[in-house]
């Protein structure tokens, strides 16, 4: 079976720390976003497909946290043309989501 394909690269990045830096950001990470434990907990196994979204200002800590370049806490980009290509009168695309 697939495994699930997470929304954001939460995870990844705490299993990338070791054991003694995982254990400390699992307990300060809650609260330097300002959220409680089962709020971050929520946040990690948020998936691909769900409507759920982490707050961009959590999104930018959470990058500074964990030393990536912006952009870079997604599993996702967005593919969607610049505003001056569209004509009025056509009919918009939703945004699409590539893996």
């Amino acid at each position: 079976m697939n495994e699930p394909v997470f929304k954001y690269r939460i995870d990844e990045l705490l299993n990338k720390l070791t054991v003694k830096d995982y254990r400390k950001a699992l307990l300060i990470v809650p609260q330097l976003l300002n959220i409680s434990q089962k709020t971050f907990n929520n946040y990690r196994k948020i998936k691909l497909e769900d409507k759920q979204d982490i707050p961009h200002e959590k999104v930018v800590i959470l990058e500074k946290l964990f030393a990536i370049n912006t952009g870079e806490l997604q599993n996702f980009t967005f593919i969607v043309e610049p505003i001056f290509s569209f004509n009025e009168e056509e009919d918009l695309e939703p945004l699409r989501v590539q893996q």
